[in-house]
């Protein structure tokens, strides 16, 4: 070092050791200096924070990963003080209605079983759907219902019609679809009886809707009282109702053909309804 005349191996420069730094020999050749620093790890540990994924400890300086909490997490430290994910992790234990295990080679699916009709599944299958507490439902179940409705009015003698078919008394119920979901439809079978007295020689037949379902003619001496036929009718027609909704059904009494001072004083209503939802 000539500026500092360290020539014949004297030398004049002098260097002194700062914070942290050390320093050795005489500055000749035979014995150079040697600067050394040291860092303390206190004073490291106040530039380094913890970021994503990472937990540090300042009092000790141990950084290591941070594991989520979170219900789902498989992530381990192994034996190894590696991370890795079981093999097992991630898997589910399958119960009713499920298959697989959820890993790659068996994938959780729905435990089904093969389609038994002959028609097309995709235009004939039910629904499966899932409720506000997350249970999984059905298509509505298919239900029938049946209704009877039955009533009686007293008429003060009245004289048959002779035109045949007349309506002589009415009857309406309201049916109401029971089913909140689908439509339904609806059935209906109908008696009427309608109590006649027939004078020698009166005649008199009585029915409902447009059939003459009993006709009688009296050719005897005396009076008949209470002449009359349960007529029933099964209508094969059906109507449908919207769900949830009501409709009226109307049975017509009928009678005609009254003579000889042929009356009617009784008419007897029943109705019935079969009502289905598919």
């Amino acid at each position: 070092m000539a500026r500092c005349g360290c020539g014949g191996g004297l030398c004049n420069c002098v260097v002194e050791a700062g914070t942290n730094v050390s320093v050795s020999g005489s500055g000749s050749a035979a014995n150079p200096y040697v600067i050394s620093a040291e860092v303390p790890c206190e004073d490291v540990r106040a530039c380094l924070s913890a970021g994503p994924g990472i937990t540090l400890d300042q009092a000790t300086g141990e950084i290591s990963a941070d594991l989520s909490g979170q219900a789902g997490n498989n992530v381990v430290i192994g034996p190894d003080g590696g991370l890795y994910v079981p093999t097992s992790g991630g898997a589910v234990l399958s119960g009713c209605g499920l298959d697989g295990d959820g890993t790659a080679s068996a994938p959780l699916v729905a435990a089904t079983m093969p389609w038994p009709y002959p028609c097309p599944i995709d235009a004939n299958a039910g629904g499966v759907y899932c409720d506000s507490n997350g249970v999984l439902r059905s298509d509505p179940r298919p239900r029938m219902t049946f209704t009877s409705y039955t009533e009686e009015h007293d008429h003060p003698d009245v004289p048959v019609p002779a035109a045949q078919n007349t309506v002589i008394d009415s009857f309406t119920v309201n049916v109401t679809n029971p089913d909140p979901c689908r439509p339904a439809l609806v059935y209906s079978e109908r008696e009427v009886d309608v109590r006649v007295v027939l004078p020698a020689g009166a005649g008199a037949g009585t029915g409902h809707g447009s059939d003459e379902m009993f006709y009688m003619r009296n050719t005897g001496t005396g009076s008949i009282v209470g002449a009359h036929a349960q007529a029933t009718k099964f209508l094969p027609e059906s109507f449908t109702l919207g769900p949830g909704a009501t409709a009226p059904i109307t049975l017509n009494a009928t009678a005609g053909r009254g003579s000889g001072g042929a009356y009617y004083y009784l008419v007897n209503f029943n109705l019935r309804a079969l009502i289905i939802n598919l």
